[in-house]
């Protein structure tokens, strides 16, 4: 089974333009995201791919692999999904640029769900982690999931999911991380799925494979990382480095 890890990396961030590009202890942050995957040892192939001249530049220059994308994407899997395309590859891991705290402990689950998985049945593997805090389960910026009983994803929400009308039922609550491991030909069909109005309003492209019928078994690790959105997470990263 051939394994890569494919990291996409948009310039112009919504939230934070240009945050990949933010220095993290005397690198910038993609660059730090590259060889935090590469030093984990699980992959056959790491490679940045991107719109920017300026991230191709840099990962190329300090003896990394990356990939232009050849048109403008909506989301990171739509870009993974064109680059992937014409590569001899079983799964393609997607690690967030904006993680460079990305450890070897969650990767390896994701990817272990694939080599039990005998039938075929999973299309996709993410991560979650339980989440207690009501500032952080009430923040947008923190996408929540509900699973079914074998932990396959039901539902993808900026919103607080369950909804907590009984505060004494005390429901768990699980933040997505956005690490994906898909089969090769989830990515290929993703690229033909239309962008569905509940997609467009969250903003979270995990439903659309939903919608699509796809599956998502959703694995719960209890490492949380540091995910640079905003400015105070980049500040939040430069101690923890420290």
């Amino acid at each position: 089974m051939k394994i890569i890890s494919m990291i996409p990396a948009r310039y112009q961030a919504s939230r934070f333009p240009a945050k990949l590009m933010q220095d993290l202890a005397g690198k910038p942050v993609i660059q730090r995201t590259y060889e935090a995957t590469v030093e984990t040892g699980l992959f056959d192939e790491v490679y940045v791919v991107t719109d920017s001249d300026t991230i191709f530049d840099l990962i190329t220059a300090s003896g990394g692999k990356a990939i232009m994308s050849q048109k403008a994407h909506e989301s990171g899997s739509d870009r993974i999904a064109e680059a992937v395309e014409t590569l001899d590859v079983d799964i393609v891991v997607n690690v967030q640029g904006d993680e460079p705290f990305t450890e070897k402990q969650s990767l390896q689950k994701v990817i272990e769900v694939f080599k039990d998985d005998t039938d075929e049945e999973i299309d996709l593997a993410s991560l979650m982690t339980p989440i207690q805090d009501w500032d952080e389960i009430a923040n947008p910026n923190t996408v929540k999931v509900i699973v079914d009983h074998r932990n396959f994803a039901l539902y993808f929400s900026r919103s607080p999911i369950p909804y907590p009308r009984d505060k004494e039922n005390k429901a768990i609550y699980y933040k997505h991380k956005g690490i994906y491991a898909f089969r090769k030909r989830a990515l290929l069909d993703f690229r033909q799925m239309p962008i569905s109005p509940l997609e467009a309003s969250e903003k979270i492209e995990a439903i659309r494979f939903l919608e699509h019928g796809k599956k998502i078994r959703m694995v719960e690790t209890e490492v949380t990382g540091i995910e640079i959105d905003t400015p105070e997470d980049l500040e939040r990263a430069r101690k923890v480095w420290k």
